[in-house]
């Protein structure tokens, strides 16, 4: 089992792709800056490379833990790494279940799943006691389930 880096790279940028139109003023931005309590001066002092290069970077770890989540022939994978090492009986499950639930709606099921029960509640944690609101939970866990559905997506589908 590899690693498909192409795919891991095409999620994390899936990311800022889904933060940008979900962010955007016409969409959630603008309650989203009144729910966090941003102004335009905040957002215009901020160094947009350095938060683009490390949301990216984020989002590439996040991509990476979703390989686990979303393709369930990376448990056969792990259990096959121990002291055994690679037994023939692995190779015949990989060529029986290689190609098993690897569709784009597998991973977003996951993905979606994902976001629900991680990303909701640490957010929404976090949330409660930073005194923010439920608008801002919705907000900021919905784009982190939306994500994560279409993260999970790329990493199981695509092949």
């Amino acid at each position: 089992m590899e690693i498909n880096f192409l795919a891991v790279v095409a999620a994390a940028f899936s990311a800022l792709v889904v933060g940008f139109i979900w962010y955007n003023p016409k969409v959630f931005g603008s309650a989203w800056m009144k729910e966090a309590n941003m102004t335009e001066e905040k957002m215009n002092g901020a160094n947009m490379a350095k938060i683009f290069v490390m949301a990216f970077i984020f989002a590439v770890l996040l991509a990476m833990s979703l390989m686990s989540m979303t393709i369930h022939q990376m448990g056969a994978f792990s259990l096959a790494q121990g002291e055994l090492g690679l037994l023939p009986s692995y190779e015949a499950f990989m060529n029986d279940y290689a190609n098993e639930f690897r569709t784009f709606k597998h991973g977003a099921f996951h993905g979606i799943i994902g976001g629900i029960f991680i990303a909701l509640p640490i957010l929404g944690t976090n949330a409660l006691f930073e005194r923010k609101s439920a608008k801002y939970i919705l907000i900021n866990s919905g784009y982190w389930i939306v994500t994560m559905g279409v993260m999970g997506a790329i990493i199981c589908g695509w092949r």
